[in-house]
């Protein structure tokens, strides 16, 4: 009983030993690795914000490691060849290939992952041909693929075999029309009223001049005849 116990001991001391080797080997490649929670023993495993160049001779070591959860090769360098050191990883649950090398070739080595839920290929060389692969994903949940080659169609076509993944395929960018602003309501225009001939003020009447009365001739007055006389003898 004592051996037992012993034996049990000296086997879970080697576990523990070979995972910690084998973490130690992807850290030493640049990954981090951390439990999911503290009292969840998963891992999440990361390589987007190593210090050097991620290739796909880095992701070797990843094909010893234990119970990984999740994986996230965001802008690094590595290409379909790498992802052959992922098809062991059957407890991977979410993959970030976002803003990577890799195209249509790399994703048979992902159609193993049967607990795979989330995956981001945005911009990044993958079409219709490669996510018809992913049609073996019995879990796959949401899928990713705005800025790749993939349409409309080929989305149309995974959704036979997976009807319940949600493919993020971007904004379809329509310019937009301009906004129409409502017509103002042209008031009739307003003709000119016809002006009002003021009425003429009648000119001041100039006074007329006062009419000359004929001269009334004064009567001759008649002379003496005496002296009228005189006059006529004279003549």
């Amino acid at each position: 009983m004592l051996r037992e116990f012993a034996t049990a001991c000296i086997l879970l001391l080697f576990c523990a030993a070979t995972a910690f080797s084998q973490v130690d080997a992807v850290e030493k490649q640049g990954g981090r690795v951390q439990k999911l929670a503290q009292n969840d023993e998963r891992l999440e495993v990361s390589y987007h914000l190593a210090s050097g160049d991620v290739t796909d001779a880095s992701l070797a070591p990843l094909k010893d490691v234990q119970n990984v959860y999740s994986l996230n090769l965001r802008g690094t360098k590595i290409t379909d060849e790498g992802l052959k050191h992922l098809s062991t990883l059957d407890t991977l649950v979410r993959l970030h290939l976002e803003k990577t090398q890799i195209g249509d070739a790399g994703l048979k080595h992902l159609t193993g992952l049967k607990n795979l839920e989330y995956l981001n290929f945005y911009d990044t060389k993958v079409t219709d041909a490669g996510i018809k692969q992913l049609a073996s994903l019995p879990k796959l949940k949401k899928l990713y693929v705005w800025q790749t080659g993939v349409t409309e169609a080929g989305i149309a076509e995974l959704k036979k075999s997976l009807p319940e993944v949600e493919v993020i395929a971007g904004l379809s960018i329509t310019p937009p029309e301009p906004e129409k602003k409502p017509e103002e309501k042209k008031e009739p225009e307003k003709k000119p009223e016809a002006k009002k001939e003021e009425p003429k003020k009648e000119e001041a009447k100039k006074p007329e001049p006062p009419k000359e009365e004929p001269k009334k001739e004064a009567p001759k007055k008649e002379e003496p005849k005496a002296e009228a006389e005189k006059k006529d003898q004279k003549k």
